[in-house]
């Protein structure tokens, strides 16, 4: 799979307003109610890693959850990523959460 143009990432980024295109990534930064709310977040979105065979780099303190995706084997962003974004949009849209500004991972 081919890594897509920048140009066809924000054409593709229009049914996603919550997804940023952030240097080879796209990115969203999550808050939820809690750990649990968190937890329960990222295990549903490990099992679609699992069935998708595309696992999202994260990071996650407490109750906010960090996701970018990229497809390592492209060096870019592919449909890959944005079929895994579709299933993360699908699942948002039955929880409550807090889409957060961009923050940097690891930041201090």
């Amino acid at each position: 799979m081919r890594a897509l143009t920048t140009e066809q990432i924000q054409e593709r980024l229009t049914p996603h307003p919550s997804w940023r295109l952030e240097d080879v990534w796209l990115a969203r930064d999550l808050q939820f109610a809690d750990f649990e709310a968190a937890w329960q977040f990222m295990s549903h979105v490990a099992d679609c890693a699992e069935q998708q065979d595309h696992h999202p780099n994260w990071y996650n303190v407490y109750s906010m959850v960090q996701i970018r995706l990229s497809s390592h084997d492209a060096n870019g962003i592919t449909e890959r990523d944005f079929a895994m974004a579709e299933s993360i949009d699908q699942y948002l849209a039955t929880v409550h959460h807090t889409d957060l500004p961009a923050t940097a991972i690891f930041s201090t």
